[in-house]
């Protein structure tokens, strides 16, 4: 599991956009969004690539804080 932290995000559109930008990434099983924390929660068949996971939100227009592999 991979903990994203994420400013920008205050709404339901804004979670969805960050959602299905992850959820194109390659290997990404399951995206779980929290607006009130910031956050995204990521489920990956093997290793994800941290800029790619900062691209694709980066280019939805949210800024990654924190990437956190657990």
């Amino acid at each position: 599991m991979i903990e994203v932290k994420i400013g920008g995000m205050s709404c339901e559109n804004c979670a969805r956009h960050v959602r299905e930008a992850l959820a194109k990434l390659e290997g990404v099983r399951k995206v779980s969004i929290n607006i009130e924390g910031g956050q995204a929660l990521v489920e990956a068949a093997g290793a994800l690539d941290e800029a790619q996971i900062r691209e694709a939100i980066e280019e939805e227009g949210y800024e990654v804080q924190a990437i956190i592999s657990g």
